[in-house]
């Protein structure tokens, strides 16, 4: 076992140069256009999938909001993407990084503030005040509106960044728990390994799951405002 468990968090370098930025760009190759009549099964079922993706999110917005769809359709695939790969063994997984998650989710969400205080000046500005608050609350209320609503982009990245480096930690210390217990206990071992495997599963699953969550959640701030 490492001696640092966020060793493997670590931006790799090669002569003293990042990597992170390579390596934010590989999965743009995994997701390859095609020219011809009929495509392949592999880009068939990612056209499906992104179709599926796109009517499900994009369905209640108005056409304003829908220009909106390629970016966010790029987003879910980056997000999944780069959450999968981090997967492999001695690879780096970039969303584990909160300067990244902030970098993709505070321009997202001011984009989304930016378009509802030009086309909804109005009920913008009346989501600080809900509607028949008393008078003396007036100042606390438009204060704690206007923090959460700044909370919004940090919320956002902390969720990816918490969920992301959690199973990357606990995949770790279970694995590193199966390699010690291999010279103790056979029986152990295998249990240990057994539940190393569930537990891989699951994060295959919260990859995915973690980029839908990212991209519906900026989905519905453009929503609001739009």
């Amino acid at each position: 076992m490492n001696e640092n468990l966020f060793a493997s968090f670590i931006t790799p370098m090669i002569l003293g140069l990042p990597l992170a930025t390579l390596i934010v760009m590989f999965p743009s190759l995994l997701f390859p256009t095609s020219n011809r009549l009929v495509n392949n099964r592999l880009i068939s079922l990612q056209q499906w999938m992104l179709q599926l993706v796109s009517k499900q999110m994009m369905g209640i917005h108005n056409a304003k909001g829908q220009t909106w769809t390629l970016m966010l359709m790029s987003l879910i695939l980056f997000i999944g993407s780069t959450n999968l790969l981090g997967l492999l063994p001695h690879s780096f997984t970039p969303t584990t990084q909160l300067s990244m998650n902030l970098g993709m989710a505070i321009p997202l969400w001011a984009g989304a503030v930016v378009t509802g205080f030009r086309n909804k000046t109005k009920a913008s500005l009346a989501h600080f005040l809900p509607q028949g608050t008393p008078t003396p609350l007036i100042p606390m209320l438009v204060i704690i509106e206007t923090i959460s609503l700044f909370i919004q982009p940090i919320a956002l990245a902390v969720r990816l960044t918490a969920n992301i480096t959690a199973g990357h930690l606990l995949i770790h210390l279970i694995g590193g728990a199966t390699l010690a217990l291999m010279s103790i206990s056979t029986t152990m071992a295998l249990i240990t390994f057994i539940v190393l495997v569930l537990l891989t599963i699951l994060e295959f699953a919260v990859a995915m799951i973690q980029a839908y969550v990212f991209t519906l959640l900026v989905s519905l701030y453009l929503h609001d405002n739009t």
